[in-house]
């Protein structure tokens, strides 16, 4: 179970050949890889190596990737996660949940997309210039990544605190679905921007009435000060 220069990435996923392309293109990539076939085994080894990220098959016999990632985040432990779906009902459950995902990919699935998802992820986790964005009620610490909402904070999923902070660098401009995945997720797809909406939903139900996401009927979402 080596390292390289990128960090570790916890391959979870109980198909050798899937588990072992995976590893072969992130390896490609410059990071270490470990594989973990068994869900209550990969939570423990989460806990004890402390990857840079996890990608994680949901269908696991046994603890699968949803008890996985919800025990993660319940314990305050918010390692970017890339769920790994087989079936649209599976999909379809992940995207109806509040579980703290950051991204994830359907099976079949190119590992070269794997391995770019990853890489926006870990962009994503690693903060940028400092700055300080406010809008209403709502502040964010850039580079501390953290949020508030009125005098609480809040704690919030990368990909979370990455749409919120980009709505709120563009303040009163109307985004598009199609936009916001392409700048905060780093790729565009049609059947993505259902992604969009879910996590605009959890954030709305995070920041509560402090919340500055409008919805913009047939486009998108704006970040009005109110």
């Amino acid at each position: 179970m080596g390292s390289a220069g990128r960090g570790l990435v916890l391959v979870v996923e109980d198909e050798t050949a899937i588990a072992e392309l995976a590893a072969l293109y992130l390896r490609r990539d410059g990071f270490g890889v470990a594989i973990e076939p068994d869900g209550a085994k990969a939570l423990a080894a989460i806990r004890r190596t402390r990857p840079v990220a996890v990608v994680l098959d949901i269908g696991l016999s046994g603890m699968d990737g949803i008890e996985i990632c919800r025990a993660l985040r319940a314990a305050g432990d918010w390692t970017p996660v890339l769920f790994v779906t087989a079936r649209d009902d599976e999909l379809d459950r992940l995207l109806g949940l509040e579980i703290g995902a950051d991204d994830y990919l359907a099976k079949p699935f190119s590992p070269r997309e794997l391995a770019a998802r990853v890489r926006t992820v870990l962009r994503r986790a690693s903060g940028s210039p400092a700055t300080t964005l406010a809008c209403g009620g709502v502040r964010i610490d850039v580079p501390g990544r953290r949020a508030w909402a009125g005098q609480a904070e809040v704690t919030l999923t990368s990909t979370e605190f990455d749409l919120l902070a980009y709505l709120l660098r563009h303040p009163g401009q109307v985004l598009s679905r199609g936009q916001l995945l392409s700048a905060v997720w780093g790729y565009a797809a049609a059947a993505g921007t259902r992604t969009v909406d879910v996590h605009v939903a959890q954030l709305r139900a995070k920041l509560g009435e402090d919340s500055p996401i409008r919805t913009v009927r047939g486009i998108g979402y704006a970040a009005d000060a109110g």
